[in-house]
C-alpha cells in the first residue's frame, strides 16, 4: 500500500476472489475510519466463501471480515476527534437502535434486518475499515491488537456466560474446545466452579483447554460416561450431535447454553429427554454491547487470554491459502488471522 491506495479483498461469488486496490476509504458523518492491525478468519467466513452460508446472512460481491482489530485512523463529522489514535475493537451487527429488540439492548436480534460487517457490510479483510462510531469498544493503549482481533468471539461467548448466570461451585461442561470453546473456558473458570470439563475429539484442544482452567478433557465418547452430571453446559462446537449430547451431560434441572450454529441436518434434541429433566435450553446468536463490554473488560484485565489460541499470521495476498487453513480439519491450525 503506497500514498492514497487501499487493499482489500473481494469475494465476487462463491469460491471467487479478488485482491482489490483503490482509493483510501472516507468516514461519513459519525463514522470513522480503522486502520485494521489483524482480522481472523472462523468458520462463517469459509462458509461465505463456500456459498454454503445461509440466505439473507450474506450479500456479495463482499469484504468479509468480522473478527478484527485496529487504531482509529480518521473520525467523521460529530465524532469525538479524542477517538483519533486509539486502539479499538467494534461490534459487527448493524443494528437499526429504534426496534423493539434493539430497544430492550438486544441488537443481534434487530427487526430492522439483518446487516453485518463482513457479510453484507464491508469487512475488514483491508487495509482500511469504516464504521459507526457507536459500535467501537477502545481499548488500553498497550493492548496486544493481534490477540484483541479475537474479541469477536470472545464477545459471543461472554453472551453465553452471562446467559448461564454460572455460580461458584458449580459443576460445568464445554462442549468443543476450538476458539469459541477455549474462550469460554477462560471465562468460566473465573466464575470458581467445582469441576470445569472440556469435550472435543482432539488432543491439542484439550491440552490447552487444561492449560487455560479446565479441570478436566474427555473425548466425546469418555464425555458419554458424564451424562447426568453437569448444573451448566456450554455448548460452542456447531457439530451435528453436539446441541443433543450437551442437553445429555446436563443434569435434571440443568441449563445448556448453545452457540454454535449446525449446517441443516444436525441431530435434534430429544424433547422427551427435555420435559422428564426440566432442563433450562437457551441459545446465543451473535453479541449485545453488553456482552462486548465483558468481553473487552475482561481482556483489558486479564482475564481473557486469546494470543495463545492464534497459530497463523497470513498477509491479504495469502487470502485463498488461509480459507483452506480454515477448512482443513488440520489439528495444529487454531486461529487464524489476516494481517494487513
Amino acid at each position: 500500500m503506497t500514498g492514497g491506495e487501499a487493499r482489500r479483498v473481494v469475494v465476487d461469488e462463491p469460491g471467487r476472489h479478488r485482491l482489490e486496490t483503490g482509493e483510501v476509504p472516507r468516514p461519513g458523518p459519525g463514522e470513522v475510519r480503522v486502520a485494521v492491525h489483524a482480522a481472523g478468519i472462523c468458520a462463517s467466513d469459509r462458509e461465505l466463501y463456500d456459498g454454503t452460508r445461509a440466505a439473507g446472512y450474506v450479500r456479495y460481491p463482499v469484504t468479509p471480515g468480522h473478527e478484527w482489530s485496529g487504531t482509529v485512523d480518521a473520525v467523521g463529522e460529530g465524532v469525538d476527534p479524542a477517538l483519533a489514535g486509539r486502539r479499538t475493537v467494534g461490534e459487527g451487527f448493524r443494528a437499526c437502535q429504534v426496534c423493539a429488540r434493539c430497544r430492550a439492548g438486544e441488537t443481534s436480534l434487530c427487526t430492522a434486518g439483518y446487516e453485518e460487517t463482513g457479510f453484507t457490510q464491508p469487512g475488514a479483510f483491508a487495509d482500511y475499515l469504516v464504521l459507526p462510531a457507536r459500535l467501537l469498544h477502545p481499548l488500553d493503549d498497550a493492548a496486544d491488537l493481534s490477540a484483541a482481533a479475537l474479541l469477536e468471539p470472545a464477545a459471543v461467548v461472554a453472551a453465553a456466560v452471562l446467559r448461564a448466570a454460572a455460580r461458584p461451585t458449580e459443576r460445568i461442561a464445554v462442549v468443543g474446545a476450538g476458539t469459541l470453546g477455549l474462550l469460554a473456558v477462560q471465562l468460566l473458570a473465573a466464575s470458581s466452579p467445582a469441576e470445569l470439563l472440556a469435550v472435543d475429539p482432539r488432543a491439542r484442544p484439550l491440552a490447552q483447554a487444561t492449560a487455560m482452567g479446565a479441570t478436566d478433557a474427555a473425548t466425546p465418547e469418555q464425555a458419554g460416561e458424564l451424562h447426568g452430571r453437569y448444573d451448566l453446559v456450554v455448548e460452542t462446537a456447531g457439530a451435528p450431535g453436539t446441541a443433543r449430547d450437551s442437553c445429555l451431560l446436563a443434569r435434571r434441572g440443568g441449563r445448556v447454553v448453545l452457540t454454535g450454529l449446525p449446517e441443516p441436518g444436525a441431530h435434534g434434541i430429544d424433547p422427551v429427554h427435555l420435559g422428564v429433566s426440566q432442563l433450562t435450553v437457551t441459545s446465543v446468536f451473535g453479541a449485545t454491547p453488553a456482552a462486548w463490554s465483558y468481553a473487552t473488560r475482561a481482556f483489558d484485565v486479564g482475564l481473557l487470554r486469546p494470543a495463545a489460541l492464534i497459530t497463523h499470521r497470513l498477509p491479504l495476498t495469502a487470502f485463498a491459502t488461509a480459507i483452506e487453513l480454515v477448512g482443513s480439519g488440520e489439528p495444529e491450525v487454531g486461529k487464524v488471522l489476516m494481517m494487513p
